[in-house]
């Protein structure tokens, strides 16, 4: 049996790196319809596998749970990446913006669900008018030169505060009036049918990836202006702050329907294959493109000369906190699509230790490469969470914990070995970025023959 599940689970994993440089190489081609048609071959691909057909499924419901897994995690990692590998600033609070993203976006569905709209009209207006008063703060700032960073945050906050406190009382004022077409969960109204409940669903994920990104320029604004490893340090103390929150959800926050330590439960599970896809394939045709693009290469000349960078004319400190602000909301994204795939929240998944994850994740792929990251990522997720975990299960109830004794190793091999990690900066196919193709210079004709 353990021979049969090892051959099957090392087929699998081929497979589908396989699959992933199928779905890369696809995105290369240079004509639209053949992108398009990759990209529904692949999504069609993983379904037909997932599909029951006469009892038979090519993946069950445990490969199922680690490929909605991988897909999360793959967003996580590509945001750490483009502020760690990219950027260049040691970051260690990626977990904490996955829960952040995780639990806020949870919050709206199950509030949905149960008759209550506050949650998407108290997010949903936050989100708005925070991110309109934040662009305006920093349209003013910049009349002014010299500006304490400290000075410019204070203004930040006190913007963010006065907008939580207006989208509060505009989700008080407007609930009652949408609460009489929602029902109950026993007996849902006309908009909180399946298809309503779709779409709640991915205006949550986006939300609570803005909502990431919003609380990530907050602390960014003043906490980037500290060195690399003092980052680091300030970083791993916000993952540690939201974890205990999380904890004391029920108690500190007003949110009893998160029940603190004892776990969110009830969250519909309305994560499905496509949204999933849908989600992860967004966020790497966006990184991919702003890698690609000025500002990207921006944010890599940060990364290996700050003072080269500042004397082109970069900012420096726009770049990290932008770097930063993107990162966090493909952090939240990726934790709101989990939460409704696993239908419960602890705050003991996002404890600081499992932060270290996406770190691990992205420096074995290989620091500024998304193709090492997504690779990584799937081949963590499936090999070692994965087949590694259900073999050490089987030599006893404590041996599955000998994967965090086996992940440090392997990680320091692959550090004596190959420091710049599996994949380093190579890039398979879509994700080399547009290619230049120089034109040939046409020789000059003959004086004859122009005479002629």
């Amino acid at each position: 049996m353990e021979l049969g599940f090892l051959l099957g689970s090392l087929v699998k994993i081929i497979a589908i790196m396989a699959y992933l440089y199928g779905l890369i190489w696809v995105l290369a081609r240079p004509s639209i319809w053949v992108k398009i048609a990759g990209l529904v071959g692949a999504f069609a691909l993983v379904q037909l596998a997932l599909t029951d057909i006469n009892g038979f499924r090519l993946l069950n419901n445990f490969d199922n749970g680690l490929l909605f897994q991988a897909c999360a995690m793959t967003m996580v990692a590509l945001g750490l990446n483009l502020i760690y590998g990219f950027n260049g600033q040691f970051s260690l609070g990626q977990w904490g913006f996955y829960g952040i993203g995780a639990y806020a976006a949870a919050d709206i569905t199950y509030r949905w669900i149960n008759g209550d709209a506050r949650g998407l009209l108290v997010l949903g207006f936050g989100s708005l008018l925070g991110t309109l008063v934040l662009i305006a703060i920093n349209k003013w700032l910049q009349r002014f030169r010299g500006i304490p960073v400290l000075s410019s945050f204070t203004l930040y906050l006190i913007g963010a505060l006065v907008t939580g406190a207006a989208a509060v009382y505009l989700g008080n004022q407007l609930n009652p009036l949408i609460t009489p077409l929602l029902g109950t969960a026993g007996e849902p109204g006309p908009l909180n049918t399946p298809a309503a409940q779709q779409v709640i669903y991915f205006l949550a994920v986006i939300l609570a990836g803005i909502f990431a990104a919003q609380i990530s320029f907050l602390f960014g604004l003043p906490v980037l202006t500290l060195g690399s490893d003092y980052f680091g340090i300030a970083t791993l103390g916000f993952t540690i702050v939201v974890n205990t929150l999380m904890v004391n959800s029920d108690t500190i926050l007003p949110f009893p329907e998160m029940k603190g330590g004892r776990g969110m439960i009830g969250i519909p599970k309305l994560t499905t294959w496509f949204s999933a896809f849908f989600f992860m394939m967004l966020v790497i045709i966006i990184m991919r493109n702003l890698i690609h693009s000025s500002t990207g290469r921006s944010l890599v000349a940060v990364r290996e000369d700050e003072v080269a960078a500042k004397a082109m004319g970069i900012d420096v400190a726009g770049a990290k906190l932008f770097a930063f602000v993107v990162g966090s909301f493909f952090a939240g994204i990726g934790g709101a699509v989990y939460a409704h795939y696993i239908g419960f929240l602890s705050p003991g998944t996002f404890d600081f230790l499992a932060g270290f994850n996406p770190l691990i994740i992205v420096v074995f792929g290989g620091l500024g490469s998304m193709t090492g990251t997504i690779t990584a990522t799937f081949g963590w997720i499936f090999f070692l969470e994965g087949m590694l975990r259900v073999l050490l299960s089987q030599m006893g109830t404590e041996a599955p914990t000998w994967r965090f004794v086996l992940y440090p190793i392997t990680l320091l091999l692959l550090m004596l070995i190959r420091p710049q990690g599996l994949l380093g900066s190579v890039e398979w196919g879509f994700l080399k970025g547009p290619g230049f193709t120089p034109t040939p210079r046409s020789h000059p004709e003959p004086a004859h023959e122009r005479a002629a």
